[in-house]
């Protein structure tokens, strides 16, 4: 029992609005596991329920959105959230569900990893979805977090080979309404480690560098994007939020790698 007058530390809560993930390497399973290591509790709203192996997608079963709709509104009933972190949404109702339950509690930072295509190349957005995900959803986020390849597609445009075709791109997220985008690294050509930028309007780019995570790993993105999360649930900077959630996932990725590489 806490000592009389000693004042608790509030909890930290992020809702965590994704899908899942049968084999546990990325989604919601991926989520819990990086908000639990922060010491931050997860409220969840189930986008899609997924069968994968760690190779492909076998399934995909989105939710009713009003479901997705409903999940939200009762976490925020049930306590404070700090943070959203959103994910795969799979079609163009959900998108639309979530914004519209963005927009009541506009106050509250959002994350979005945009999940458009599994690493086998199983498409989990439809494709009508983005341009609504990108006029919609995206003006109600603090963060974007699209990978080269997410970004080219939610532009209409080619894959970026420089920087500065990436740059480009990422300046009509901006122009869409976005609060800020980090492009991500680990798709860029001919890069030893995984750089992820990030852009926002009128400020000079900001470039958070650390090792590319190993082949045998999954969920990258999922993971970074909850632990930004995490750190703008606990009040803390974008910037400083971007520079721990890069430091905690390495660490924890080269030791899940290096345990399965005993394991195997």
């Amino acid at each position: 029992m806490a000592e009389r007058g000693r004042s608790m530390k509030p909890e930290r809560r992020v809702l965590v609005v994704a899908g899942s993930d049968s084999s546990g390497g990325a989604g919601i399973a991926r989520d819990v596991e990086v908000l639990t290591g922060l010491g931050v509790r997860a409220a969840l709203a189930v986008t899609a329920v997924t069968a994968q192996t760690h190779e492909r997608v076998v399934a995909v079963e989105p939710m009713p959105p009003a479901l997705v709709m409903a999940q939200m509104e009762a976490a925020l009933e049930a306590g404070p959230v700090d943070a959203i972190k959103i994910g795969m949404l799979a079609k163009q109702g959900t998108v639309e569900a979530v914004a519209s339950v963005l927009r009541k509690h506009a106050h509250i930072p959002a994350v979005l990893d945009p999940v458009l295509v599994s690493t086998s190349g199983r498409r989990l957005l439809e494709h009508d979805a983005e341009a609504v995900l990108k006029q919609d959803l995206l003006p109600l986020c603090r963060l974007v977090t699209p990978n080269w390849l997410e970004l080219a597609a939610l532009t209409n445009a080619k894959p970026a080979w420089r920087e500065e075709d990436a740059f480009l791109q990422a300046d009509l997220l901006l122009e869409a309404g976005c609060g800020a985008v980090l492009v991500k690294g680990g798709h860029a050509p001919a890069e030893k480690n995984a750089t992820d930028i990030l852009l926002r309007g009128g400020a000079a780019p900001l470039r958070f560098e650390a090792p590319r995570a190993p082949e045998n790993i999954r969920g990258s993105g999922c993971a970074l994007a909850s632990s930004i999360a995490g750190g703008l649930a606990g009040g803390k900077p974008l910037e400083e939020s971007i520079l721990q959630a890069k430091r905690s996932i390495s660490r924890m990725f080269n030791a899940q790698a290096a345990r399965l590489s005993v394991g195997h």
